[in-house]
Parts: C-alpha cells; sequence; structure tokens
C-alpha cells in the first residue's frame, strides 16, 4: 500500500511539474514511463528478496506471461527459483536468461551455480569454461573453487577461494568452504584456521563452529573453542565433538563429553541420550 501511495504522488508531481514548465504531453508521458520504470524495478528487487521466494517465483511468473523477452524478469524468475530450493528448475530459468541477447557472463555464473545446487557438476564446469577470462566476480572465483575441490585439484581450489576472499567484504561461507575443502584432505590445523576466520566475519555462523569443533577433534583437541554462542549450541557442539571423540577411538572422552552435552542442553537432548544409552549397553554407534 505504501508503494501505491508513492506512486500516486510521484505521478501527481510529474503532472504539476509539467504544467508549471508546459511541457508537452510527449514529455509528461516519458516523465511517467520513467516512474513506471524506477517503481518497476524497485518492486522486483523487493520481490527477489522476498521472506517467501515462492511468493516471488509466482509474481516473475506472472509478470513474464506479459513480457516474456524481459530480462530483469527473466533474471528475477531464475533467482527467485533458485532461493526457493528448486535448482533444476533454476538452472532451467538461467538458461533462459543466457539466450537473451542481454545477457552477461555474470548470468551464466549463477547459471553455473544453480547447476552445482541441482548436483551437475559437469554441466556447471561446461558453463564455466565458456566465460570469458576477462569476466572477475567474486560469484565467479567462488564456484570455480568448488568445481576445482569437486576435482580435488587442490591446488587451483586454494587459488581461486584465495580471490574469492579477497572480492567480498562478507566472506565468512567462502572461508567456511575453504575451511571444510582442508578438512577432508586432512589439514585439520590449516582448516580450524579458516574456520576461525568465518566466525570473525559471521560469529552467528552455526555450521562455521560445528566444523571448527570437527576441525579441532580430528587434531584430538577436545575442549571447546572460545567462540561465542548459546546454550544449545554449546550442547550439539559437545555432541558433536563426542562423536567425532568416539569414531576416533577415543569412547571414554566422547562418553563425558555426551553427558556434558545432555546436561548442558536447555531441553530434553534426546540425539545424545540415545547415544549415550548406545555406548552404555556397547551398542556399536
Amino acid at each position: 500500500m505504501r508503494q501505491n501511495g508513492i506512486v500516486a504522488l510521484c505521478v501527481s508531481s510529474a503532472l504539476a511539474l509539467s504544467a508549471c514548465t508546459n511541457k508537452n504531453d510527449e514529455q509528461v508521458q516519458r516523465a511517467l514511463q520513467d516512474i513506471a520504470s524506477g517503481d518497476e524495478a524497485s518492486l522486483n528487487e523487493v520481490m527477489i528478496s522476498a521472506s517467501d521466494p515462492n511468493d516471488a517465483v509466482a509474481y516473475f511468473t506472472n509478470a513474464l506471461t506479459a513480457n516474456p523477452d524481459k530480462i530483469e524478469l527473466q533474471r528475477g524468475l531464475a533467482k527467485s527459483l533458485v532461493r526457493a530450493q528448486k535448482p533444476t528448475e533454476g538452472a532451467t530459468a538461467w538458461r533462459t536468461v543466457v539466450a537473451n541477447a542481454e545477457s552477461t557472463p555474470e548470468d551464466r555464473v549463477m547459471l553455473a551455480d544453480a547447476l552445482i545446487r541441482a548436483n551437475d557438476w559437469a554441466a556447471a564446469k561446461a558453463e564455466l569454461n565458456l566465460i570469458p577470462p576477462t569476466h572477475e566476480s567474486f560469484d565467479r572465483y567462488r564456484i570455480e573453487a568448488l568445481v576445482a575441490d569437486s576435482d580435488k585439484n587442490w591446488k587451483k581450489a586454494d587459488s581461486f577461494y584465495e580471490i574469492a576472499v579477497g572480492l567480498t567484504t562478507k566472506p565468512a561461507n567462502v572461508l567456511n568452504n575453504w575451511g571444510f575443502s582442508r578438512l577432508t584432505r586432512g589439514e585439520a590445523a590449516a582448516a580450524e584456521k579458516l574456520f576461525v576466520e568465518a566466525l570473525t566475519y559471521d560469529p552467528s555462523m552455526f555450521t562455521a563452529k560445528n566444523n571448527l569443533v570437527l576441525a579441532r577433534a580430528a587434531q584430538r583437541k577436545y575442549d571447546l573453542p572460545v567462540v561465542r554462542m548459546t546454550q544449545q549450541e554449546r550442547a550439539e557442539l559437545l555432541y558433536s565433538m563426542a562423536l567425532a571423540a568416539i569414531k576416533q577411538g577415543d569412547v571414554a572422552v566422547g562418553k563425558g563429553l555426551l553427558q556434558q552435552a545432555i546436561e548442558t542442553h536447555p531441553q530434553y537432548f534426546e540425539a545424545a541420550t540415545r547415544s549415550l544409552e548406545a555406548l552404555d549397553a556397547n551398542v556399536q554407534l
């Protein structure tokens, strides 16, 4: 409702201005079109970031019925489908964007991103190979790093992760991914440093906290790191550490951590309780 009021106010202002300066009808129409265009662009942005991505999908699908070739609407639909956890449909929508004469190399980057989310790594790699090497963007290097990781090309992956981190002011997710990559290679100490760095940018990222605990446990560091956490997070991190300890053969340590997790959790911690009971009954986890 507020947007409609703003549009009405802008339109009335444009008409008043045209009367004062004796603009002709053509100039008035042009002014109104500019206002409408700006309002549409704003609405598109609002819908792309809407809390419910399915609403955005419906909005852009409907808008494309009247303007099927409008690339801003095509992009909006593609982005919204990916946000709605529909990567396969999102990839199809991004292919429509890429086929548009007004598309840019970054559109192909986002197509590769959607393909990765749809677990089609070969197709994503093929799309990345079609992007000119002169096109440099945060998302391009972020995705290149993920593809290099999937190929176990560690040297290239590290290079791309490093470049991506330098191209954004919010590198927490990239640092977390990079850390997980190092952890899967068996480089727990290096991974620990990356998870700690990720948390300096986003102290609330629980995934990085959990990965940090796993990296420390892999080095047999069974104390919680000094990071900001809620009581429930503390219990869940103790649980993750307990399972890691048990898998490494440190059963007594794991049992103690499970007991701590149960006592720490603000509510009944079913998973930890079940695991502890299984240990007590000598049932293999």
